[in-house]
């Protein structure tokens, strides 16, 4: 509930989170990165737009079904539910200013969001894996 209450209160979009590197294939991409319960409650609310290449990667303590609404989202997202490794599980096109929830086929502990269809214009699907430094083991 505070959490709820806190994010509602956010008046902007979050801009100053830590940011990584990754890559899909040949592309890259740049992702801010929401790792505390409040910056995932806020996620990408409020963003007016999104550079083609950026994104929001959600990480998770520990692996589990991972569910995504778009409640003050304004863009149109694709979700891209991302095991340890970095193989992608399952693909989720999210509808902005929606309630619909968005889950993961099986527990998972990040979450990339992009804008929606870069995955599918370069051809990105399901057992497809994303390459960088929040899937290299320790």
């Amino acid at each position: 509930m505070a959490l709820a209450a806190a994010a509602a209160a956010q008046e902007g979009p979050q801009h100053d989170l830590l940011r990584v590197e990754m890559t899909a294939g040949m592309y890259r991409i740049e992702a801010q990165v929401a790792q505390t319960d409040l910056q995932r409650a806020v996620g990408l609310m409020r963003r007016q737009d999104m550079p083609e290449h950026e994104g929001m990667l959600f990480v998770f303590e520990q692996p589990a079904k991972q569910c995504f609404w778009m409640k003050n989202t304004l863009l149109p997202l694709t979700a891209a539910f991302v095991a340890d490794d970095g193989t992608i599980v399952n693909l989720a096109d999210m509808k902005p200013q929606t309630l619909d929830s968005h889950c993961s086929a099986k527990p998972v502990r990040y979450v990339l969001e992009m804008n929606q269809g870069w995955f599918k214009k370069r051809g990105i699907k399901p057992g497809f894996k994303l390459q960088g430094t929040p899937f290299r083991k320790p």
